[in-house]
């Protein structure tokens, strides 16, 4: 698996593979550039970017480039944050209603537009509810980044929430905190203010520094200004390669806060994660340095179920889930309703109709009645695959799989397709979609897909859409 973070110009990578004996092989690299590709969370250039990856892959170790499934690690401000305590004996559904109605007032845009998932702590008597999305856009141009180099996104974190996994273990619910986590480099400063449930604010906290004194200086007069806001801090946890050089006591006494090494938590608290890691030549592993890239790791391990793309709201004790989106508009349903009604009627008055009787013109030699067989011509489609308007969405994940199906359609003969997304990556079997005046085109696309489907699920697609075909792609297409 591949652990990448990427930053406004930074690309930060670990690359794990299994042994027989239940270790990880272990690879790393890290590349900055003089250009960002990445602007306030969004990407700036998708070919740049792409090119800047493949550089990075090709870089660090041909091993990478034969995994082409990515977790994939963002800035914070990629995302929309909303943060809330609720009772600890709340009814889901009473949770999935307040969830939806905070996120719809607190996000800038609909979280129907979004990708979401929710991460939950617990406390002694209430949750504490710390909900994340990302814009669909958004995401979009990420994945056509990564899928220019043949690379799938199999699943997406906050960079915020690989930090708070690095020291969760050392809280305790009895006990609130107000923690700082800072990353320190030659020249300048980052961070982000958590407590003991999570993030909370999602703004990340930036200086320029000269050197380590001048460090010192600017997270004391931070320390200072959180104080003066009623944000008294507890500890400062310490990340970046020249954290290393510091000494805890004379740093904690210099911006009058307790300070924890992230070197020291890490061993201490991870150790059974630090030890599967295994580096070439026996050399350690750059905690300091890709703290972003393990912290996703032991995610990883320990949220399985934590994802932006399984839709639906889950509340389970795994602690995530995602907000339920509405698919069934009222006017849709109007519509099929009163489509029902006059097909029933107009088929009573069929019914009523007396066809003209020409028997009385045909000479009748036997005396014997006999029955007449209706014949019923099999019809013909009165329409050409090449006129059928056809919309293909990606519901299977994988990356660049909605233009491999139109590329087959189009071979077979099919005009007017576009490609998208489904609203989630979570179908397992293929979703075919079809106006009720087109039904007979299911038994074409069975035998012009029998190369890449046993079969697929057909419904009727509403009369009101704008395609005649919805192909939705399941995790079955070979």
């Amino acid at each position: 698996m591949l652990y990448l973070f990427l930053d406004k110009n930074s690309i930060k990578l670990i690359f794990l593979k299994r042994t027989i004996l239940g270790q990880q092989e272990t690879s790393f690299f890290e590349k900055i550039y003089e250009t960002n590709f990445i602007e306030d969370g969004k990407v700036l250039n998708v070919d740049l970017l792409a090119s800047a990856m493949k550089e990075v892959l090709t870089s660090a170790s041909e091993k990478t480039i034969s995994d082409n499934s990515v977790f994939l690690v963002l800035p914070q401000e990629s995302f929309y944050f909303m943060r809330s305590q609720v009772p600890d004996d709340i009814a889901p559904t009473a949770l999935n209603s307040f969830i939806a109605d905070k996120a719809r007032s607190s996000f800038p845009v609909s979280p129907d537009d979004c990708f979401t998932t929710t991460f939950i702590r617990n406390g002694n008597s209430e949750k504490t509810i710390n909900f994340f999305g990302i814009a669909k856009d958004t995401f979009e141009s990420f994945q056509k980044a990564f899928s220019l180099i043949d690379l799938k996104i199999s699943a997406l974190i906050p960079e915020t929430l690989s930090y708070f996994k690095l020291f969760e273990k050392t809280l305790r619910n009895e006990k609130k905190e107000n923690i700082l986590y800072i990353t320190l480099k030659n020249d300048s400063i980052y961070g982000y203010l958590y407590d003991s449930f999570g993030l909370l604010n999602d703004k990340r906290i930036e200086f320029t520094i000269k050197d380590l004194k001048d460090a010192e200086a600017a997270i004391k007069e931070k320390v200072e200004e959180l104080s003066s806001n009623g944000t008294k801090l507890n500890r400062i946890i310490l990340s970046g390669e020249p954290s290393d050089k510091i000494r805890q006591d004379t740093f904690t006494k210099a911006v009058g806060v307790w300070t924890n090494p992230l070197k020291r938590i890490v061993p201490t608290f991870y150790e059974e994660y630090l030890k599967q890691l295994v580096v070439e030549g026996k050399k350690a592993f750059p905690l300091l340095t890709f703290d972003a890239c393990f912290g996703a790791f032991i995610f990883a391990s320990e949220n399985k179920d934590f994802s932006f793309f399984k839709g639906g709201l889950r509340i389970k004790s795994t602690r995530s889930f995602t907000l339920p989106k509405v698919s069934l508009p009222k006017k849709e349903i109007f519509l099929f309703i009163g489509s029902f009604v006059l097909s029933f009627l107009l088929f009573v008055l069929l019914s009523k109709v007396k066809l003209p009787n020409f028997g009385n013109k045909i000479a009748i030699k036997n005396n014997a009645p006999i029955s007449p067989t209706a014949v019923i011509p099999s019809p013909s489609p009165s329409f050409k695959k090449e006129d059928l308007k056809i919309k293909v969405l990606n519901g299977g994940g994988v990356a660049g799989k909605a233009t491999e199906v139109k590329e087959i359609l189009t071979k077979k003969g099919y005009g007017d397709i576009i490609t998208g997304n489904a609203d989630n990556f979570d179908y397992v079997m293929t979703e075919v979609q079809i106006k009720k005046s087109f039904i007979q085109i299911g038994a074409t696309l069975k035998t012009d897909l029998k190369d890449y489907l046993e079969s697929f699920k057909q419904v009727e697609l509403a009369g009101t859409s704008s395609a005649d075909i919805v192909f939705i792609i399941g995790q079955d297409f070979k």
